[in-house]
């Protein structure tokens, strides 16, 4: 059984070697023929024009070159950036709360099962109206401190 998959993984590993090796000298044979008709576009145009005027239109086949790449590459970073916030947007909306978070943990919730099993339901209610209004209260309190305050201006 393992050797079944230790034979495939070997010939999967040798077949992209050899893809990678094939693309690589793709890549330096294309390179070469782009060389090689620069060179022809270069002649053509010094015997036609001159030697400046060839240098010229070099100059300028390679200026716009770089702009059609650099434009592609500005592309290609702001769909970037797009994709990243989008899924900081999705994680963020997936993402769970510390009470949420607290109340999953089965820990937790034995926890507190045991607690009021051991103060009794009875005087546990007096205490959690207790802390409901206290809650309030300092909500209330922090909603008014933010109310308050006013953006600052920049003039």
């Amino acid at each position: 059984m393992f050797e079944k998959m230790i034979d495939d993984f070997k010939a999967r590993a040798g077949m992209q070697v050899r893809l990678t090796s094939l693309a690589a000298v793709a890549a330096a044979t294309a390179l070469l023929t782009f060389a090689f008709l620069c060179a022809a576009g270069f002649v053509y145009v010094y015997r036609a024009y001159g030697l400046i005027e060839a240098c010229f239109a070099g100059a300028g086949v390679f200026f716009f070159l770089t702009i059609l790449i650099g434009g592609y590459v500005m592309a290609l970073r702001a769909e970037a950036v797009r994709q990243a916030e989008a899924a900081r947007l999705a994680a963020k909306g997936k993402e769970k709360t510390l009470l949420q978070a607290a109340l999953s943990d089965p820990l937790v919730v034995a926890s507190g099962l045991q607690i009021v099993r051991a103060i009794g339901v009875r005087r546990l209610v007096p205490l959690l109206a207790i802390g409901g209004v206290a809650l309030g209260l300092w909500a209330g309190a922090s909603a008014k401190r933010g109310g308050d305050r006013k953006p600052a201006d920049d003039s």
